[in-house]
């Protein structure tokens, strides 16, 4: 991951142009690329915890693991469910 010196520029352009203070340009940005440096097994099982939490049953969860997947920036072909319940459990 990159630091925050890598980012000065973007950092100034988003406090000038949305008039944020500059610890909250810091934050988006360190926010944004947390969001975009999370690999793909951490984001399976996230989203399987986020998922059951809310609810949803296993058939259910794998299918929207497996579409969110294939329509997120990892890339990677689409994955099966039992790739998906892999990750999951081991």
């Amino acid at each position: 991951m990159q630091t925050g010196d890598d980012f000065e520029d973007l950092m100034q352009y988003l406090a000038t142009s949305q008039g944020l203070q500059r610890h909250s340009a810091e934050r988006l940005v360190a926010e944004i690329l947390a969001y975009f440096g999370e690999e793909r097994d951490d984001f399976v099982r996230r989203r399987h915890r986020e998922l059951q939490g809310a609810g949803m049953a296993n058939p259910a969860i794998f299918a929207r693991i497996g579409d969110e997947v294939a329509a997120r920036r990892f890339p990677v072909p689409a994955m099966s469910e039992r790739q998906i319940r892999r990750i999951i459990y081991g």
